[in-house]
């Protein structure tokens, strides 16, 4: 193994580092992506302009397929444990006004009750985890102590990539403290841009974003203002139930707000209207808009604020130049509707770990690299449609005064914006078809059966073990979870009478210097999960291949994993 060598230690002495993989940003992406590399001992160097991990809340919605990758690396109990207390309600409502009229909410269970009621679960919600309401800040602060753990290296932060090189044979960049300083060459074998929406590795590799942006909607669409305040008396004074994120629809200022740690530190965005330059707002222009949203005299504490811009649905039209690669806001920007850009960040961190891991290690062509591009971006293309078409489906309902009307008339257009709203509420964030039904038919990885493939909806799943989908999930005697009972590598799942055949497979993997486990389930213990025969599972949790045993198994392997030895 090399040896580890702060950055400020090799500055110092006149040296260069050494890693197989050089990352550029420590936000979610970043970090899942170390903490996959580390836990497969693939050396890697992390940096990051900023100072430490995010103090804004950021993203505030860790979808189930997300807690399920957690779970996986081992983190998923620490993360639900951390945002709003266990006992703290994570419903979705919506109010003229946050003191004044309720017109929509979607009640959801707690983080204590997730975590027992999933495990009774079927259908669409069939999985090992429930979603969870944490702060991003919360979350990369984890992703950060781990990853340190499993790569033996700090994060370092302070630092930014400021040139690099692709030679053919590997990436030699430079990286500069970020107040100054001489710079340090870093040689590695691949490097990974996860830096965000302004990547300047993106950039650098003159790959352009595609799609849409600039959307103008009444909320959603154009510049939003953030605040990220503490106002412990907003409890007191609530006359509704908690909820976890608090929508105001009014014609004067929508917004959204969202609980951070459910004893009074909110994230709060609110739309800004054409004409109004809210880089000029003050911390009474901020106080001002919280009350109008909110319909509350309160005292607030501002911790900060800051602008960004919704209406984004743009996808990079390259994920992958050589030997350098994007990932994350690098490769994809969303407006937040559903949540979905920095889960689909973990996703390509996923994706993008066991096969740099594979390659590094020589157990892979470097051709299996080529799939995270081919497997990714159609994600990416698909879940920034979906966040949009949320987007539309919030921003887009018109508002005007009479919604706030006392007497009959305004409670007949309160009654028909409840109807849209809960018809919406539903739409954005009971999302289980989003949420586990990303699926890689096409990618050259897969033996996929096209005819066979599910359909792709928003608010429904159907589990399928077709090869390109994630596994479906089974909860087994004893309330565990199938999922816990994986390698963290390769997995051929098979039923007792197939045991033989499954054992053959699993030889011919190892024989090809891959990690293989096998899992042999009864009907009694996983139902129709294994009625096609064997099941070959991805690092990943997705499905590969299916059959029943007759296939010849190195050329199997040869094309789900790309390995270098027949086998």
């Amino acid at each position: 193994m090399n040896e580890v060598l702060t950055l400020e230690q090799a500055q110092s002495a006149g040296r260069d580092v050494c890693v197989d993989v050089l990352i550029a940003g420590a936000g979610p992406c970043g970090l899942m992506l170390a903490n996959e590399l580390g836990l497969r001992n693939v050396t890697c160097l992390v940096v990051d302009p900023k100072a430490t991990t995010a103090f804004n809340p950021q993203a505030n919605a860790t979808q189930a397929r997300t807690m399920e990758h957690f779970r996986r690396i081992g983190i998923a109990s620490q993360i639900r444990a951390l945002g709003l207390p266990g006992d703290h309600p994570t419903d979705i409502a919506y109010f003229t006004r946050f003191a004044r009229h309720e017109l929509a909410r979607l009640r959801l269970p707690t983080a204590a009750q997730a975590t027992e009621q999933i495990k009774t679960m079927s259908g669409s919600w069939s999985a090992a985890e429930l979603p969870h309401r944490v702060s991003q800040k919360y979350v990369e602060a984890v992703l950060r102590e781990h990853a340190e753990q499993r790569t033996g290296r700090g994060i370092a932060f302070g630092w930014r990539l400021q040139t690099f090189d692709d030679t053919g044979e590997g990436v030699v960049a430079q990286v500069v403290p970020a107040a100054g300083g001489e710079p340090v060459t870093v040689r590695a074998r691949y490097l990974v841009g996860a830096d965000g929406a302004r990547s300047a590795v993106r950039s650098a590799l003159g790959i352009d974003l595609a799609g849409a942006t600039g959307l103008q909607r009444q909320f959603m669409g154009g510049k939003m203002f953030a605040i990220y305040l503490r106002a412990p008396a907003f409890y007191e004074r609530f006359p509704h139930d908690i909820a976890w994120m608090y929508v105001s629809v009014n014609h004067e200022r929508r917004v959204f707000m969202a609980s951070v740690d459910g004893r009074g530190e909110f994230a709060f965005h609110a739309a800004v209207h054409p004409g109004e330059t809210p880089e000029d707002w003050t911390h009474a222009d901020a106080r001002r808009i919280f009350a109008e949203a909110s319909g509350m005299d309160i005292d607030i504490d501002i911790l900060s604020t800051g602008i960004w811009i919704a209406g984004h649905s743009l996808v990079a039209e390259r994920y992958q130049r050589g030997r350098v690669f994007i990932a994350g806001d690098a490769a994809h920007l969303f407006t937040p509707t559903g949540g979905l850009g920095y889960n689909t960040a973990v996703g390509d961190a996923v994706n993008l770990g066991w096969k740099l891991a594979a390659v590094v290690k020589g157990q892979a062509h470097a051709a299996l690299l080529d799939s995270y591009e081919q497997e990714r971006r159609p994600i990416g293309l698909r879940n920034t449609a979906y966040a949009r078409d949320f987007a539309d489906s919030v921003g887009l309902f018109e508002v005007t005064p009479a919604l706030e009307a006392e007497g009959g008339a305004g409670d007949s257009l309160r009654t028909q914006a409840s109807e849209v709203l809960n018809a919406h509420v539903r739409r954005e964030f009971n999302i289980p078809g989003v949420t586990f039904g990303e699926r890689v038919d096409a990618s050259p990885l897969v033996f996929s059966e096209p005819a066979l493939v599910p359909p792709d909806q928003a608010n429904a799943y159907v589990p399928s073990t077709v090869p390109g989908g994630r596994l479906p999930h089974r909860w087994l005697p004893g309330a565990r979870s199938l999922y816990d009972l994986l390698g963290f590598e390769w997995t051929v799942l098979a039923p007792p009478a197939l045991a033989a055949e499954a054992a053959r497979l699993a030889q011919a993997g190892r024989s090809a210097g891959l990690t293989v486990s096998v899992l042999a389930l009864s009907a009694d213990e996983v139902g129709d999960l294994l009625d096609e025969g064997l099941l070959l599972v991805r690092p990943d949790q997705v499905v590969a291949w299916r059959g029943q045993g007759e296939a010849d198994a190195p050329s199997v392997w040869r094309r789900v994993a790309c390995v270098t030895s027949s086998g």
